[in-house]
């Protein structure tokens, strides 16, 4: 999915025409433009939070912000998210006085994926890799650093990686208004998915094809052999079979959600038999409770959560 020229043109000319920016951060994440019936309008993007990708990254914004809470809109791809950012900041240049943007506001958040793209636009990052060497230290957000970048990019492959992260599985023991999740017939075991998660590392090809770069993303974790996709797959279950270190598991479980796509494995989470609306309705209100999950973390280990607090510095 990529939006061509007068796509482009239409859905920036929308959001700068949507009262509801007026004196607010704008964020321009993944995710489907939805297709409304007749012609774009501001009001009829106001649908577009609750659609599952900006609905989600609207639940993690901290509780304690209050007023001014950030605007969310889906651009489509990585691609179309960066060229939306762009083409709203020229155009607001061209014609100021019939927009409600402040490009002082205006910020971007975009998967890392295993393949670098350019940004172009004499932006001051070249590309996305380079975006993330100087956004993160390991783990964790670089604090430091964070406060000069507007277009992010996730610490993680995909923002699906951080629907499934460790610390999440007291979440999902516990969902105070949703019933427990089924993984494979089971109620929700973080740990299982990990473990088949762990069995495509020497079978995805996109991995395969850029594990180099894939390999220097990781090399704060100790014990993996990179030489192939094979000794990688064998090294990572060696070191999680093995260490009884808390830490260090969660450490390879972070390795392997910048390794391996989440989606599918996401989509394989279901709600009871007994659950009387669709899967797909289980999962986007499951979300909700994600979402909440960050929005009470602060630590510069929850990438998602340090993101919204240099994000506030801007209000």
């Amino acid at each position: 999915m990529s939006l061509n020229p007068e796509g482009l043109q239409k859905h920036c000319e929308t959001i700068l025409q949507s009262r509801r920016i007026k004196n607010k951060i704008v964020i321009l994440c993944e995710g489907d433009i939805p297709k409304l019936e007749g012609r774009s309008s501001p009001q009829s993007y106001s649908k577009m939070e609750q659609m599952p990708d900006a609905n989600f990254y609207k639940a993690c914004v901290p509780q304690g912000w209050s007023q001014y809470r950030p605007e969310f809109f889906n651009c489509g791809d990585r691609q179309d998210v960066i060229n939306t950012y762009f083409s709203l900041l020229d155009l607001h240049k061209q014609d100021p006085i019939n927009s409600y943007l402040d490009p002082t506001k205006l910020f971007s958040i975009v998967d890392l994926d295993l393949q670098s793209k350019e940004i172009g636009h004499n932006y001051q990052f070249p590309d996305t890799e380079t975006i993330f060497y100087d956004l993160y230290q390991g783990l964790k957000v670089n604090q430091q650093n964070a406060p000069k970048h507007r277009i992010w990019v996730t610490g993680l492959i995909h923002k699906e990686s951080y629907f499934i992260i460790p610390e999440l599985q007291e979440t999902f023991d516990s969902c105070f208004r949703l019933p427990i999740p089924i993984y494979k017939g089971n109620n929700l075991l973080l740990t299982d998915i990990y473990k088949d998660m762990a069995e495509l590392i020497n079978q995805d090809s996109d991995l395969n094809n850029h594990l180099i770069t894939s390999c220097q993303r990781i090399n704060y974790c100790q014990g993996l052999n990179c030489t192939d996709v094979n000794q990688l797959k064998i090294s990572w279950i060696q070191e999680f079979n093995s260490t009884v270190d808390v830490s260090h598991k969660n450490e390879l479980i972070y390795v392997l959600l910048s390794l391996i796509k989440a989606k599918n494995f996401w989509r394989k989470i279901d709600p009871p038999p007994d659950w009387s609306r669709s899967p797909e309705v289980y999962r986007d209100q499951l979300l909700l409770e994600i979402g909440k999950f960050y929005s009470e973390q602060s630590d510069a280990e929850y990438h998602l959560s340090v993101f919204f607090k240099i994000l506030y510095q801007f209000v």
